[in-house]
């Protein structure tokens, strides 16, 4: 049944997207925010119709259909007006010299239809006639469709800047299941197969009732609703265990013979939303009605009574809204909320708009005690969740989130206020790659996390998702680790006594004293003398994948000595007004010094380099040693005075697992930071020279082990790593835990576990 939805689901999206193009093209006001407005709630009412054609719900089928076909293209403008004009008026209060065909829809009410004769409706085309009867007249199941995959289906037919700009993405049944099953639905399944498992009596019907009253009593907020994803797969579910319940207590008995009493207690006041797009929430609130629509028709058919969906209910708590600023108790009080749940819009904290960055402020409040610069938009939905469990205790939430919420320095910045002041992990999903039913999919890693309040009634085993696997917990950290807290902070100098690292350097040259080979020789051919300033340069790009490029370095000459060399000239006054047309002041001020960079890094001996950026698939970190002939960008990190020592810890297994766990990523490749990943990096304590000369000579096997003719990037390829290298590596690998005194049976997490504790001790005796 899920695939067959999900299938009309995106057969729907195209004839959604074919319907608002060709709207769209139709459209003749200049008032373009009011054109589209009126397309969209055109669009959803149209559907709406659709599906309550398909549904009989508009006392017959295709009475919807019949009724446009019955009017000559040219009055269909006229007729929608009308007719979207009675079904938001009860019948006692229509004109009644209105056509008998409009008198004799039903009452919708719900103000789906409000205000519609002050939206625009074009006149309509023949084209565009044919289209629409074509999916009214039952050659496509409305009613049958996913009122959850609705959502997105609508929203994809959005313009994608607009979505993008709101952060927006759409969340696939599946992806919503990871989230509301741990954080409600599996416990609430649960409690009812107890229950069925009783003995059918009066003691068995009590329990069902009970478990009834409390599926109605449950409360839900989703504070960025977007099309209403969450809260309509929430309300699906809901009701579909209270059918089961209905079914035990009804079925094949007559229900009063009263059609006006119904059996079903959950109503769709229960879910709350705050979305600023009013488009979306126009969306979110014909979702749920469609939803309520195919429930009612499931419970009919078990208690074999014909219930009415019609008029449908107004709720004013599905809301247009900034979720950031907006107080939650406002939309539904605290004391009475269950669950709080959703996927909040994301932007980084250096790609968020000012607006943003003040909504984020405004949630962190004024007495925020870390870096809020470098949190993600994201995190103001945490923290106001926070606040609200914090308020009431009972509440419980879990929310979507791009997988650097729990990486890197949001960690510090984010999770330790928070787990520090009240809040405590009780599920996590770990990585995962986002999909969605949405026609333009987000690229993106996420995690689920949820949380609640210590003093909480929650079960004392906590559930860690990765992938299949689940794993039960006493605690769960903020890096989703089945461990105590742990909270690694960025430092300006190593923890051990190691070489210090930094990155390479920064030309802010506009590409002027760049060149690919070609570049060079021609470059030479005209300016001979210029060869020795040339010097091989390396970015992490290079560095893995043994491209070439070289730079024109100037840094030791002055312009005396550049005088003879007409060239080389032209390129510094390149670079010079390059730097002067920039919007920095501060890139303005290094015009004065073209020759020089806007950072040098220029090691005098040889050193170690490794790459900023590395793919999450590798077990390794590539590293070189490189001779000081050799620049490197600032995508590279540079550690001279390194010794072969030095580079078998650091290409080891031991400090990839720091690397996977303490470092921020770009997807789910690894940003390797000198002041969070390096300088926080425990070395073993106490090591005697010999366990160090096996180790230095385990280094020097792995270089060895290097085929001279592949790239670092072929060398570390899972798939392609040579097996001579990856002995070298493994017997590195013992070597190491050994000078840690590890355990060689030991799990990731239980070495992380423990250099940690290292960390602990390290920085307490700093």
């Amino acid at each position: 049944m899920a695939a067959q939805q999900l299938t009309l689901s995106l057969e729907a999206g195209k004839i959604l997207k074919q319907l608002s193009t060709g709207l769209l093209s139709l459209y003749k006001g200049s008032n373009q925010e009011l054109v589209h407005s009126s397309l969209n709630k055109l669009c959803v009412r149209l559907v709406f119709c659709w599906f309550s054609d398909c549904a009989g719900l508009f006392a017959g089928k295709n009475r919807f259909s019949d009724y446009l076909a019955s009017l000559p293209t040219s009055c269909w403008r006229w007729a929608l007006q009308s007719l979207f004009i009675a079904l938001d008026t009860p019948a006692s209060q229509r004109d009644q010299d209105e056509l008998p065909e409009v008198l004799a829809f039903p009452f919708v009410g719900g103000d789906l239809f409000r205000d519609a004769d002050q939206d625009l409706i074009p006149q309509f085309s023949e084209e565009l006639r044919d289209f629409i009867l074509a999916q009214a007249e039952g050659k496509f199941a409305w009613d049958a469709i996913s009122p959850t995959y609705f959502g997105a289906i609508f929203e994809s037919t959005l313009n994608p800047d607009t979505r993008r700009s709101g952060g927006m993405h759409y969340t696939s049944p599946d992806n919503i299941h990871k989230l509301i099953d741990p954080l409600f639905l599996d416990e609430l399944q649960d409690e009812l197969n107890t229950i069925f498992a009783l003995k059918i009596g009066k003691a068995r019907t009590a329990k069902l009732r009970a478990f009834q009253d409390k599926l109605a009593r449950l409360k839900f907020l989703d504070p960025a609703c977007g099309s209403g994803n969450f809260l309509t797969e929430a309300y699906l579910c809901l009701r579909r265990l209270e059918n089961q319940v209905i079914r035990e207590l009804y079925a094949h008995q007559a229900f009063l013979g009263i059609i006006e009493l119904s059996p079903v207690k959950v109503s769709l006041e229960q879910f709350a939303g705050i979305e600023i797009n009013g488009f979306a929430v126009a969306v979110a609130k014909a979702a749920l009605w469609i939803a309520e629509g195919q429930m009612l028709k499931e419970t009919s058919s078990i208690i074999e009574q014909q219930l009415k969906l019609f008029p449908l209910k107004t709720y004013d708590n599905v809301v247009v809204g900034n979720a950031l600023t907006k107080p939650w108790n406002e939309v539904v009080p605290l004391e009475q909320l269950s669950y709080i749940m959703g996927n909040p819009p994301y932007s980084g904290a250096r790609t968020m708009s000012p607006a943003n960055k003040h909504d984020l402020q405004q949630a962190l409040g004024p007495d925020w005690p870390t870096n809020r610069g470098d949190l993600d938009l994201v995190s103001g939905w945490f923290k106001k969740a926070h606040d609200a469990m914090a308020q009431e205790a009972h509440i419980k939430t879990a929310f979507v989130a791009t997988n650097s919420i729990c990486q890197g320095t949001a960690i510090c910045n984010l999770w330790e206020p928070l787990l520090k002041s009240g809040s405590e992990i009780i599920f996590a999903h770990r990585s995962f790659v986002w999909n969605s039913e949405a026609s333009d999919q987000a690229n993106v890693y996420c995690v689920i996390v949820g949380f609640a309040n210590q003093a909480c009634d929650f079960k004392p085993s906590k559930l860690i998702f990765d992938g299949t696997t689940v794993t039960q917990a006493a605690h769960i950290n903020a890096y989703l680790l089945a461990a105590e807290d742990a909270f690694v902070r960025e430092r300006s100098k190593p923890l051990s006594p190691v070489p210090e690292g930094s990155m390479g350097n920064q030309p802010l040259d506009g590409g002027y004293y760049l060149f690919t080979p070609e570049e060079k020789d021609a470059f030479l051919q005209d300016e001979p003398l210029a060869a020795p300033l040339f010097k091989r340069w390396l970015g992490g790009k290079e560095l893995l994948q043994g491209s070439v490029r070289y730079c024109l370095y100037l840094g030791n000459c002055t312009m005396d000595e550049l005088a003879n060399m007409p060239e080389v000239l032209k390129r510094v006054e390149a670079v010079r007004k390059y730097r002067l047309a920039r919007s920095s002041q501060n890139t303005v001020k290094l015009a004065a010094t073209p020759l020089r960079f806007q950072r040098t890094n220029v090691p005098s001996c040889t050193y170690l380099a490794l790459p900023k950026n590395s793919s999450g698939r590798r077990s390794y970190l590539p590293i070189a040693f490189l001779e000081p002939e050799v620049l490197c960008s600032d995508s590279v990190k540079l550690f001279p005075h390194a010794t072969l020592y030095h580079f078998s810890v650091l290409s080891s297994s031991v400090h990839m697992i720091w690397i996977s766990i303490v470092s921020g990523r770009i997807k789910m490749d690894y940003c390797y930071s000198t002041e969070l990943v390096y300088n926080t990096f425990p070395w073993p304590q106490k090591i005697n020279s010999t366990l160090k000369a096996q180790l230095a000579a385990a280094g020097q096997a792995i270089l060895d082990a290097r085929t001279p003719d592949a790239t670092l990037a072929q060398l570390y390829d899972p798939a392609q790593m040579p097996s001579e290298l990856r002995l070298a590596h493994a017997a590195n690998d013992r070597l190491v835990m050994q000078a840690y005194g590890f355990d060689p049976s030991w799990s990731e997490d239980q070495i992380f576990t423990t250099l940690y504790l290292m960390y602990l001790q390290l920085i307490n005796t700093d």
